[in-house]
């Protein structure tokens, strides 16, 4: 079928990568053992990897290379990925394992790495194709360079390429000076900055979903979208990180890098071609067209916040950022940010685009949400959601509004939804074995250039600046487990919007209420239920009111008070209120008023009605628990 795009990829599906040596300097360290070893087993298992193919690792820890094979042997047990364990497939990929010991600072050790290569490709045809993974931190980098091409790595027969690990500069001033430094000694083609993200099926199919798909070409401009959400959310802190994290935050983490390639993939014109030139050329328009936000736009429309004490989403205690090792005590390091950016081209002049990241949330998830306009006229309703899942479930969503069967005619939310778990038969992967793959075949369409490295730092920058000029208030300003400040939700909400939270079914099944419910019923309910916020001290229902909304508690602690005043009780994580007003049709028997910040999904009258009446059974339970728990 003809997608209306020249330039297909040169390789094809299931070809063998090409001939080459890969150098891993750093070798010895846990990008290495837990991330790159794993990714190239995957793809000898399979089949990708060529006969032709060998790894010299490079570290300081002296050992030789049968120490090196005995030791990535042992780690890879732990750390692969595959279903079971393919013995044929690993040593086959042991038996191409080197290694060459030296210090980073000793010129003679370069020498040794360039022999080593040398050796190990015999001048066959992996000799002509060399790649220099620099999995070791930035600071050496330079020195690093300057020793490679000293040694004449720069100047190796045949194709030669540098891989560099993010994080690529802690600010625009030091990402700039990098880009110097290895342009000094490397050609722009040459330099392969990886982002594991782009390794991600799911952010690679943002490409395909856009080229392929020409259903929604017309629909993607500001005069049919709403605005669009890019979430990336993390469950765990930063734990053992926080030496690192500290001088870092979640601005630098996860959003100059992250969170910008896959706004470049969602907003970005349709290259000409799929030609990487033309792809990366369309990548970087997109950055370069994004609002560079003023100090006022930051204070106005961007917000920040750092975990407080709290429990994890099992449920066990949490400290707070502060209390983690290696943490300043008064530290004022952000672990969420939430960003409003602008994209001044005629596609999407006009339309918000919302970043957000944090640690110590409610779930572990990354999602795009592509809000579309609501419809207007008889059958007007809220607008629909594309939703593209990229971790941990793998998905691509789109919900709408469909009739509910009966005769009578009314509307209920309904979600198709594609998933790969579903569709695909695949084993799990590392997010590498793509990139690496890639760069074996000379392919940098998945690897950031200059221009748009440093593109992502200017939008990043301000947003620094303002930050450090203005310590933050009251950090930390969200207990751990929570969805996050409120001040977040507050962003949006000043514009009539909010953020879109997915509640897995089997989240939602944990509750007493639901927990006999079937399938059907939990995904229904999934898809009717919504978000919301409460600051401490509010009231969410008073006493009398005839209020017919049911809300379940994902966090906080509220309490309820008899028209007296005098609390009656108090609810917390996994409770639910309001099901006898609900299912009763009576007044409020008491005010439920937040003693903390809390988390809410509310499910409200009407959806309940429409919901329910599908499942007599399910309801007739419902009401038998509710007047249990009464």
């Amino acid at each position: 079928m003809d997608n209306g795009f020249e330039g297909l990829p040169a390789v094809a599906a299931g070809a063998v990568a090409a001939p080459g040596v890969l150098a891993i300097l750093g070798a010895s360290g846990d990008l290495t053992k837990r991330l790159l070893l794993p990714a190239l087993y995957n793809l000898a298992c399979d089949g990708l990897l060529p006969d032709d193919f060998a790894v010299v690792g490079m570290a300081r820890k002296e050992m030789t290379s049968a120490d090196f094979r005995a030791a990535q042997r042992e780690e890879i047990k732990r750390f692969h990925t595959r279903r079971s364990f393919d013995g044929d497939a690993w040593d086959w990929l042991e038996s191409r394992l080197h290694y060459s010991a030296g210090e980073f600072s000793d010129p003679a050790a370069y020498a040794r790495l360039r022999d080593s290569i040398a050796e190990v490709a015999q001048g066959g045809a992996a000799a002509g194709n060399t790649l220099l993974y620099l999995a070791i931190a930035p600071e050496f980098f330079a020195t690093v360079n300057e020793h490679l091409d000293a040694a004449g790595f720069t100047r190796l027969p045949g194709r030669r390429r540098i891989i560099v690990e993010k994080p690529f500069g802690k600010d625009l001033a030091s990402a700039t000076a990098l880009n110097r430094a290895l342009l000094a000694h490397w050609q722009e083609e040459e330099i392969y900055r990886i982002d594991h993200y782009l390794g991600k099926e799911t952010v690679q199919n943002l490409f395909a979903f856009r080229l392929a798909n020409p259903l929604f070409a017309p629909l993607w401009n500001a005069d049919h979208v709403d605005h669009v959400q890019i979430s990336a959310t993390e469950t765990v802190g930063v734990e053992t990180r926080g030496e690192y994290y500290d001088k870092t935050g979640v601005v630098r983490d996860m959003l100059q890098n992250h969170l910008l390639q896959m706004l470049a993939y969602v907003c970005m014109e349709p290259p000409a071609s799929l030609d990487p030139d033309a792809v990366r050329d369309a990548k970087a328009r997109l950055l370069e067209s994004v609002r560079i936000p003023t100090a006022e736009a930051v204070q106005a429309e961007c917000v920040r916040g750092q975990y407080g004490p709290g429990r994890k989403a099992d449920g066990s205690p949490a400290v707070g950022y502060r209390e983690e090792p290696n943490v300043a005590p008064a530290s004022a390091t952000e672990t969420y940010a939430a960003l409003t950016l602008h994209i001044d081209n005629d596609r999407w002049r006009g339309m918000p685009v919302y970043l957000r990241s944090g640690k110590n949330l409610w779930k572990r998830g990354t999602e795009i949400v592509v809000q579309f306009k609501a419809g207007s006229g008889t059958l007007a309703g809220e607008g629909n959601l594309l939703v593209f899942h990229i971790q941990p479930h793998q998905g691509v969503e789109i919900r709408v509004l469909a009739k509910r069967p009966g005769p009578a005619f009314e509307l209920q939310r309904a979600g198709m939804r594609f998933d790969y778990a579903d569709t695909f038969e695949a084993s799990r992967g590392t997010g590498y074995e793509v990139l690496l793959y890639a760069a074996l075949n000379g392919d940098p369409t998945l690897f950031s250039r200059t221009d748009f490295v440093e593109a992502g730092w200017r939008i990043m920058q301000p947003v620094l600046d303002a930050w450090k000029k203005a310590p933050p208030d009251g950090f930390p300003n969200y207990p751990a487990g929570s969805w996050g400040p409120q001040v977040a939700s507050a962003l949006l909400a000043r514009s009539g919007r909010r953020w879109h939270e997915f509640l897995p079914r089997e989240v939602l099944a944990r509750n007493p209420l639901f927990a006999a419910a079937p399938p059907v019923l939990l995904n229904t309910l999934v898809l009717a239920l919504r978000p919301l916020a409460v600051p401490a001290g509010t009231a969410v229902v008073h006493a009398g009111d005839h209020d017919h909304r049911l809300f379940v508690v994902c966090h906080g602690r509220l309490e309820a008070l008899a028209p007296d005043g005098a609390v009656l009780g108090a609810l917390t994580d996994g409770d639910c209120f309001g099901e006898m007003a609900l299912l009763l049709d009576q007044p409020r028997s008491a005010t439920v008023r937040a003693v903390t910040p809390c988390d809410l999904l509310v499910l409200d009258g009407p959806d309940y009605g429409r919901i329910l009446a599908d499942f007599p059974a399910a309801e007739e339970e419902f009401r038998h628990l509710a007047a249990q728990r009464r």
